[in-house]
């Protein structure tokens, strides 16, 4: 099991793993990214990093992740945006592993927590997040603007 940053030449290839995970959680029609909109978005202006976990030389799951930041520790955090591993390789430990590089990654850069969101359906994901000691932030709710509403909004 090997890891590697995922490189500007790899924009394909992190799209078919955002629209895997699309896929599982049934929300394939709301992908709109393209291998562009990557580039531009991770490689060019830096906003957010792509984790590949790897079998030999086969990746086999990613984590998308960026940094946040917490004003009560004063300190940026990281956001796990996504987390996906095929299907065929599950079970096997490469998501506990990407999970736990990505908490090395949160130390090492001195980050004060590292955090992401599931969907309230996906017992299998709760269970195996909850099996971690990662605990849920049942008091909080998340908001979203978006698309019209977001444009709205902005005016």
């Amino acid at each position: 099991m090997k890891f590697r940053f995922a490189e500007e030449s790899d924009c394909r290839l992190v799209l078919s793993f955002i629209k895997g995970l699309a896929d599982y959680e049934k929300m394939s029609d709301q992908v709109v990214a393209t291998e562009e909109l990557l580039r531009e978005w991770i490689f060019e202006k830096r906003k957010a990093e792509v984790l590949f976990v790897c079998d030999d030389s086969k990746e086999v799951g990613f984590a998308l992740f960026f940094h946040n930041f917490s004003t009560f520790l004063g300190r940026a955090g990281i956001y796990l945006e996504d987390l996906f591993v095929l299907p065929e390789y599950r079970g096997k430990g490469y998501g506990k592993a990407l999970l736990k590089k990505l908490a090395q990654i949160t130390a090492e850069r001195g980050c004060g927590r590292l955090e992401w969101a599931c969907l309230d359906w996906n017992q299998p994901s709760i269970d195996f997040y909850r099996s971690l000691g990662a605990l849920p932030m049942d008091e909080w709710t998340t908001y979203r603007l978006t698309g019209d509403t977001l444009q709205k909004m902005a005016e």
